[in-house]
């Protein structure tokens, strides 16, 4: 009954915490691709072509859904997986659309026509790849109107936060709101677009200051995907056994995901 949580590296770890905690009794399966992190400096039909590998790994381990916990994948492959190759009795879900549906205060499922909401500025802080594929603006607009979106590509984030470099992170973190402030002086709400910037969520909020919300996926995303499992309970698939697999060294990699989530996490090579 294992779900699968995949991520190109260390930031689905954040919302692997939240589902875990949200869902204690469903095992699940974390797969990071830290060999070929970070994505979201790569094209498209990469990202796809790695994606697709470590979903199949994850249906090897017995989990016919699979959260993409990565929204560069999210964003660059999961249309054309949907599209073309996931099997019927298979599920993977974005990241996304929770999040968007939580900012445009609409329910799961709520096929209404687009209308007009409460926010108007948005800032996107995203990896390069997740701004070039515009996929946020695009589900955005199935669901709201009238929306400005600024977005801000934040290159050396992710690589960073992988690094262990939290100061460096920060810099960045700080450098990037600035450049956004330029294009788009007064949002009223951003959104943490990488699963890997719940970890820096406080730096954005200080640059961001007290009067923008600041929306993190974690929290949403389990919600989301408790819901979901209650409407579709037979998508839980037959694997049992919660562990973490990883394409990169388990030995840093768990190191680096124990000092993450401040508990003994063991990677094993996948």
């Amino acid at each position: 009954m294992a779900v699968g949580v995949f991520d190109s590296g260390l930031g689905g770890l954040t919302v692997l915490d939240a589902v875990t905690k949200r869902l204690p009794d469903v095992p699940f399966v974390y797969y990071g691709d830290n060999a070929h992190a970070p994505y979201g400096v790569r094209d498209a039909d990469d990202v796809y072509n790695l994606t697709t590998k470590a979903v199949s790994r994850l249906w090897e381990e017995g989990c016919d859904l699979v959260i993409l916990a990565c929204n560069t994948a999210s964003a660059a492959a999961l249309r054309r997986m949907q599209e073309s190759w996931i099997p019927t009795n298979k599920r993977v879900l974005g990241v996304f659309v929770p999040l968007i549906e939580a900012l445009t205060e609409r329910n799961w499922g709520d096929n209404s026509p687009p209308r007009e909401v409460a926010v108007r500025d948005v800032a996107l802080f995203a990896t390069p790849a997740t701004v070039a594929s515009r996929a946020f603006q695009r589900e955005l607009a199935f669901r709201a109107i009238g929306v400005d979106v600024e977005a801000q590509a934040c290159g050396g984030v992710v690589d960073a936060i992988e690094d262990g470099d939290m100061i460096l992170a920060e810099a960045l973190v700080r450098s990037h709101v600035d450049a956004l402030h330029r294009k788009m002086p007064k949002p009223q709400a951003a959104i943490l677009g990488c699963t890997h910037y719940p970890l820096m969520a406080s730096a954005f909020q200080s640059a961001l200051g007290p009067d923008v919300k600041v929306y993190s996926q974690a929290n949403i995303v389990a919600e989301s995907l408790a819901d979901y499992l209650t409407r579709h309970p037979n998508m839980i698939g037959n694997g049992s056994v919660s562990k973490f697999l990883t394409t990169g060294d388990a030995a840093r990699v768990s190191s680096r995901a124990t000092q993450f989530l401040k508990r003994q996490i063991t990677f094993e090579k996948a």
